[in-house]
């Protein structure tokens, strides 16, 4: 299928720039596949939408302040985010300007004098393997790294306390994404509570989100894009509450796009999912049959985006954009600091 058809016109206005005064006070547009139609609510509304004996799954992946600002040859700024561990001492990291991180040099975290990382080694595909010189990494991001925020949030620089805050799950448990599940900000203690009461099963997995899932697709076909695995691990707790509640004729409602990924990598062709502690390489694009998933709550998502065709593939292409156009007249607000849909 062409990307240009998983396009659409979004006002810059409605990209949120800061979360909702409360998580549960973001707005829920409720997609109904079977009707064909949506309708407005807060996500304060949630469990009152759901049925007693649905299965909610959620990612309990933390942000880790992967974003680290440091300064090379005569002071010139480098931004990096550090993606993937290889080792205490170093990881792999994308780095801004390219240039300035050739191998053999070396870089000042936070002022001259600070940490000193150095470059090692170039991928192929441009990220960088960078080794801390005085120290582990871990230790670095602690004292200097920063939230990674989307650069679509103007202070992505330069993020605020309440990022840091608000900027992860209040569920957020292992450490290892570089960006957040972001269906996940929206809920409370008292939420969660409220979904017990209402008799919704709640089970937690871990998928660390890392900078594949918000690549933009550059292929014409949506299919020919390669989206890179993530890492995983689902209990086998975890499986054995989806799969009795398939067997049960009960509803899994993934929380995220990460979430529906992690299920359906770890489901097999008769629609059982396994324990698995390893990664996720499904790419779910239209014609794709939900094995696991019956149900999805999510954030509205960028143009052309992986996470977008995602959506696209369980509601339709045509249904998903319908429900944009609606949410833009509306005054939505979108991505990851933005309102919520939920796809039943």
């Amino acid at each position: 299928m062409e990307l240009s058809k998983f396009d659409y016109d979004l006002p810059s206005e409605l990209i949120a720039q800061a979360p909702a005064p409360t998580r549960e006070a973001s707005r829920l547009l409720v997609i109904d596949r079977a009707r064909g139609a949506f309708a407005d609510h807060v996500f304060a509304e949630l469990p009152e939408l759901l049925r007693p004996g649905d299965c909610l799954v959620v990612n309990n992946s933390r942000v880790i302040p992967a974003r680290v600002l440091a300064r090379g040859a005569g002071g010139r700024a480098v931004e990096l985010l550090l993606i993937e561990r290889v080792d205490a001492r170093r990881w792999r990291a994308l780095v801004r300007p390219g240039r300035r991180c050739r191998v053999g040099v070396e870089l000042a975290v936070g002022h001259a004098s600070g940490p000193r990382l150095r470059v090692v080694s170039v991928d192929a595909d441009g990220p960088r393997v960078v080794e801390r010189l005085d120290g582990t990494i871990e230790d670095l991001m602690r004292g200097y790294g920063l939230p990674p925020l989307p650069p679509y949030i103007t202070r992505f620089a330069a993020p605020t306390q309440e990022d840091r805050e608000r900027y992860q799950t209040v569920y957020a448990r292992t450490a290892g994404s570089v960006a957040a599940p972001t269906a996940g900000l929206h809920f409370t203690p008292d939420l969660l509570a409220a979904l017990g009461r209402r008799g919704v099963e709640v089970h937690e997995l871990t998928l660390h989100v890392g900078p594949g899932t918000f690549r933009p697709i550059k292929t014409e076909a949506i299919e020919s894009h390669v989206l890179p695995p993530e890492r995983v691990s689902i209990p086998a707790s975890v499986a054995d509450g989806v799969n009795r509640a398939k067997a049960e004729g009960r509803r899994v409602v993934a929380v995220g796009t990460t979430t529906t990924r992690a299920l359906e990598s770890a489901s097999t062709a008769s629609g059982r999912v396994q324990p698995l502690d390893d990664a996720a390489r499904t790419y779910i694009t239209p014609g794709y049959s939900f094995r696991a998933v019956d149900a999805l709550l999510t954030n509205f998502h960028l143009p052309r985006s992986s996470l977008l065709v995602l959506v696209a593939a369980l509601a339709g292409r045509e249904l998903i954009l319908k429900a944009y156009a609606h949410a833009v007249h509306a005054g939505y607000r979108f991505y990851s600091y933005g309102d919520a849909t939920l796809i039943l």
